[in-house]
């Protein structure tokens, strides 16, 4: 099968640097600091404008975890009904009960919203943070999920490398296992040959620096070195990156 190499974008340009780099599908965010919030509806609509690679839309309202309460679900509902007009492949969401199980209930309703656009719908690393990782995939393959983004429960793809493997080797012909946290081009070779795994997600994060970041006050969120910077995608980390996943 096919290697897939996403790269996770919060902008219009890091989208175009991505797509100039290879990769074979975006996960578009904002805010990708607090670990990637809706975009805005302006970015989604000049991007799939101008991206001709497909394109997974985050919704996630806030920074934080994944139990929603009905202010941030609805809000939820809307930004996905509000996306359904544009040119994207899926939604990537994920909704968590109190006690870290997957709330079917909501994402049953974001699912139908999807579906009914002929589109994907991808739970992300909400997944991640479930008590029981088999219960959890069972559920999410009978909700009709297309494919799942994780680290294999740890901070990190390389730490949860056992459990993706055999997530893989148990599931990966009834949904798509997408690995991703802290993957690169250093990296991703030794997750491939470990779990068999054919789609790797990455940032390929640089910084570029802002001037105006600091001044009478400062609206750093950087650590040093790069107080003064925001991230970006890095053209060259990208194209190292699909490099390798495409590597046989």
């Amino acid at each position: 099968m096919e290697r897939i190499a996403e790269i996770c974008c919060g902008s219009l340009e890091d989208v175009l640097i991505a797509q100039k780099a290879g990769a074979d599908r975006i996960e578009l965010n904002s805010a990708m600091y607090l670990g990637g919030l809706t975009p805005s509806v302006g970015t989604i609509k000049l991007i799939s404008e101008k991206c001709c690679i497909p394109i997974i839309a985050m919704v996630r309202p806030r920074p934080g975890g994944f139990y929603y309460n009905d202010y941030e679900f609805q809000t939820m509902l809307a930004d996905i009904e509000s996306m359904m007009d544009y040119n994207i492949q899926g939604i990537a969401f994920g909704c968590l009960d109190r006690d870290g199980n997957i709330d079917k209930e909501k994402s049953s309703m974001i699912i139908e919203i999807i579906h009914n656009s002929n589109k994907e719908a991808v739970f992300h690393r909400a997944f991640d943070c479930v008590k029981n990782p088999y219960e959890a995939i069972e559920i999410l393959i009978n909700l009709g999920v297309k494919r799942v983004l994780t680290s294999g429960l740890k901070s990190k793809a390389v730490e949860g490398v056992d459990l993706l493997a055999k997530l893989q080797n148990k599931y990966g012909d009834k949904i798509e296992i997408l690995a991703g946290s802290g993957i690169n081009a250093s990296n991703c070779s030794y997750l491939i040959n470990e779990t068999g795994i054919v789609q790797y997600h990455s940032s390929c994060k640089s910084w570029r620096t802002d001037p105006t970041t600091i001044g009478n006050i400062s609206f750093a969120y950087g650590e040093p070195p790069h107080e003064r910077d925001y991230d970006i995608v890095s053209y060259h980390e990208a194209i190292k990156f699909v490099a390798r996943v495409k590597k046989i």
